[in-house]
């Protein structure tokens, strides 16, 4: 729930040519800050030649001092927050303090002049987003450089896009900043026995990118890691690249849908759930591996959903570590809902009697079908959305140790799947 503050001044004809400030209390946990003022535009006689136009001017300096920005008298309204503002104000990452509205005084009439400014605080709360987490651009063989790639994503309804060109960083290192999209950096590791994403790191390798063993692999590897890169195995059971390393610890996350949904997409799933079956908790995430127009890749199809505190990347990519996420086919896809108890998909939860699975799903299309999964199989199926809609809970029995959720839909006798969540784990 947002905050408003209403701050009631008079202005004195004395004031009038005169700039100053008039300072209000912006309290914790504020992500965005928006200003809006009223006045009486005319005042005097109502004749049509014998009226005053007053003129107020409006700005916003923070808890520093610090110029935020100015629109004289051309906006009514201004926003200012770290991740998009009014054009004319910086982007401002929102502190606790005493803050400035900036007054100009241009025209006054001789009885003064009273203005309302209302404050809206927006208050800092975790929120869904949806991203594209494999996006190339034409510093590798990508068709757009990345600012053409910003307006195509926010075109697309993205909150969010990784840039992970074929081993370079080339781009990572002067990314645009656009309001109300956050760009990740990232490099796809491109090798012949596969390709890996390294997320959340402008240079992830030093010197070389260059490994042609097992060992070698490994140490460039663990140096990303060190700096601090989230690590996808991408498309691992691609017919043209696939994943053909040895190993199947040096990854944080698998990439089991790429591109349009397809049977290697579906076996990627498959391969996924045999290391759930083994004991490993690694989250899965999607990714277009959009490169050009006109084809049948296309940029946001599929998305990765993420429950992420904020729109900043380290945020987002601790959100999808934490295997915070789920899988759909687009910004207007499926939205699945996987809790139990306090728990969401990614977290783990201590089994005792009576404990209940919370399933939802919504915008199921005619002919699909729901099916949550777990360590001892397909515990649950569905088949009718009233409205496209599905809320059941599932009792959980004492053997599962882990369950999750795939919508899919039927063609030719075959299942591709249309969202896939993360699973909540049981110990």
């Amino acid at each position: 729930m947002n905050k408003t503050q209403i701050i009631n001044h008079k202005i004195n004809k004395e004031m009038e040519g005169t700039y100053y400030t008039i300072p209000f209390i912006v309290p914790d946990g504020i992500e965005r800050i928006s200003v809006s003022y009223t006045y009486s535009r005319f005042s005097g006689r109502t004749g049509k030649f014998e009226k005053t136009k007053n003129v107020i001017d409006l700005g916003l300096m923070d808890q520093n001092g610090f110029f935020i920005g100015w629109s004289g008298s051309s906006k009514q309204t201004v926003f200012t927050g770290a991740y998009s503002s009014t054009p004319g104000y910086l982007m401002a990452e929102i502190q606790r303090g005493e803050w400035f509205i900036i007054v100009g005084a241009y025209k006054i009439p001789d009885g003064g002049l009273d203005v309302c400014y209302e404050i809206e605080f927006t208050i800092r709360q975790p929120r869904w987003l949806a991203g594209d987490l494999h996006v190339h651009s034409n510093a590798s063989d990508g068709q757009y450089d990345t600012a053409a790639l910003a307006k195509k994503a926010k075109k697309a309804g993205l909150d969010f896009f990784a840039v992970s060109n074929h081993n370079n960083y080339s781009d990572n290192l002067y990314l645009p900043v656009v309001p109300d999209l956050t760009i990740l950096p990232a490099v796809e590791w491109t090798h012949y026995k596969g390709h890996f994403n390294f997320f959340g790191v402008a240079v992830p390798f030093e010197n070389s990118f260059i490994a042609n063993s097992e060992e070698e692999m490994l140490a460039l590897i663990k140096s990303a890691k060190e700096k601090g890169a989230l690590i996808s195995v991408n498309h691992p059971k691609c017919t043209i690249c696939p994943y053909l390393w040895n190993n199947d610890d040096c990854f944080d996350l698998v990439e089991v849908w790429n591109g349009p949904m397809r049977t290697v997409n579906m076996n990627a799933l498959f391969w996924w759930h045999e290391l759930l079956q083994i004991g490993k908790k690694i989250p899965v995430i999607g990714g277009s591996d959009y490169h050009r127009d006109l084809h049948s890749v296309r940029l946001g199809f599929p998305v990765t959903r993420v429950f992420s505190s904020s729109p900043a990347v380290n945020d987002i990519l601790s959100a999808v570590k934490n295997g915070h996420c789920y899988i759909t086919s687009s910004v207007g896809g499926a939205v699945l809902g996987l809790n139990c108890e306090e728990a969401m998909m990614g977290d783990s939860v201590i089994w005792h009697e009576g404990l209940d699975l919370s399933v939802s799903a919504e915008g199921a299309r005619l002919g699909s079908m729901l099916k949550l999964i777990t360590s001892s199989g397909v515990a649950a199926e569905w088949k009718r959305f009233p409205g496209g809609k599905l809320e059941t809970n599932v009792s959980v029995p004492d053997t599962w140790r882990f369950a999750y959720l795939v919508l899919s839909i039927k063609i030719f006798g075959r299942e591709y799947a249309r969202a896939i969540s993360n699973p909540v784990y049981f110990e």
